[in-house]
């Protein structure tokens, strides 16, 4: 591992050199003076004096290169239908959602709360945030009442973008009776709810606060809305930990730093490029979902998959018949939807072209050395584990064949990626 250990030393004893390059796989509206202020220990600044914007390195920057490329697909298997949008069509919902949100008075510093299932109109609203310079935080869709209010509570939107419901497993979860307790059971009040609805389930409007998407959409067709550029070291979202140790943390995540690991990352760990495809089965309540559903593919120039719905519907080909239809060469899933896989007629893994797949990546619990060689054994594909946290926003150990092939062992997460000082 000659190359590797000599890249990961650059960076553990020279940081400042080895960030300032990688920093130039981003765009800077303007450049930073320092690249790591490290006088506060745990806490590093990261690119101070730089600004941008990561809905800009996301979908902006691409457009004089590939707006007729696909960005994103939205599918859904429970209401079986999947959208596809060009980067100039992403860009151009994305603007509409930004409008929506600078009408009702929100711009830089504020805080947008999204509480929707897996549709386009969360990724809308997660990058039009970002545009504004707003502060977004995500709430995995159908959390409890008193879950959500408790985020609500701590993280003070002044806007929360819902839908009325989500569906799991041909089952309608209405969303909105949770987010109305939700609000009675908090003590801070957003100034506006607005409500993407795919007609699932009856609800009532609130009056003065509630918004319909698609009418207010309709009010910003043509409108543009320029980005707002950010310090590097502002906030770009607040994610918020399970709970399972004790009361949620809310994990805050800069701008630059974060852009410029994950611009990084795609290269050196998932082996990706741009103008191909990369299907993550996560959500995006979760920190896999923010870094590798949205905001990696799109900053590298890929098309990104948001999936609605289960390995297992309407049968458990569903992911391969995905891999098949979009040419999917790179995929990241958890090791326990593998294990699920595992109990299901082994043909489906048979009856799709999965040509196109490179490599499937695990996260998100161990990885056991017996499910490894089974799905190994079950595409043909090499599986690599990698082991992050949502305080991290991008893997801390992982085989970074990017950087220089290295062998793969089942049940081992890989080397320390470069950056982390591991004791």
């Amino acid at each position: 591992m000659g190359k590797y250990r000599e890249i990961y030393q650059q960076s553990i004893q020279n940081p400042d050199t080895f960030w300032a390059e990688k920093a130039q796989l981003i765009h800077w509206e303007k450049p930073f003076d320092t690249v790591l202020d490290y006088q506060n220990p745990p806490f590093a600044k990261w690119f101070l004096g730089g600004r941008t914007n990561i809905c800009f390195n996301a979908v902006d920057r691409h457009l004089e290169t590939r707006a007729d490329q696909t960005a994103l697909i939205a599918v859904s298997v429970e209401t079986d239908t999947a959208m596809t949008y060009t980067y100039q069509q992403l860009f151009e919902e994305v603007n509409r959602m930004a409008a929506i949100m600078q009408a009702h008075n929100i711009g830089q510093g504020d805080r947008v709360l999204i509480y929707m299932p897996m549709v386009a109109q969360a990724c809308f609203a997660m990058l039009a945030a970002l545009r504004l310079g707003a502060i977004h935080s995500v709430v995995f869709g159908g959390f409890a009442a008193h879950s959500l209010a408790a985020r609500i509570e701590d993280a003070k939107p002044k806007l929360i973008v819902a839908s009325e419901a989500g569906i799991r497993n041909g089952k309608v979860v209405p969303y909105k009776p949770l987010l109305d307790e939700a609000l009675q059971l908090s003590s801070f009040q957003p100034n506006k709810v607005l409500l993407v609805s795919r007609r699932l389930c009856p609800f009532e409007y609130v009056a003065e606060r509630d918004l319909d998407y698609t009418k207010e959409r309709e009010n910003y067709l043509d409108v543009r809305v320029p980005c707002t550029w950010v310090e590097a070291t502002d906030p770009s979202y607040i994610l918020y930990t399970s709970g399972t140790t004790g009361k949620p943390k809310g994990v805050q995540r800069d701008t630059g730093g974060y852009a410029v690991a994950l611009a990084a990352s795609m290269d050196s760990i998932f082996c990706a490029n741009p103008g191909e495809t990369m299907f993550c089965t996560s959500d995006i309540g979760w920190v896999v979902g923010h870094s590798y559903i949205i905001y990696g593919p799109l900053i590298h120039g890929m098309a990104t998959i948001m999936f609605e719905g289960t390995p297992l519907k309407p049968d458990a080909g569903i992911w391969w018949k995905l891999v098949e239809k979009y040419r999917v060469t790179t995929m990241f899933s958890a090791p326990t939807a593998i294990r699920v896989l595992k109990k299901q007629d082994a043909g489906f893994l048979k009856k799709y072209d999965m040509s196109s797949l490179r490599t499937l990546f695990l996260a998100g619990e161990p990885l056991d050395e017996p499910t490894a060689q089974w799905i190994s054994g079950a595409i043909q594909k090499p599986i690599i584990d990698n082991y992050w946290q949502t305080e991290t926003g991008w893997p801390i150990l992982a085989l970074q064949q990017g950087i220089e092939k290295m062998p793969n062992k089942f049940g081992s997460p890989g080397v320390p990626v470069y950056g982390y000082q591991m004791q």
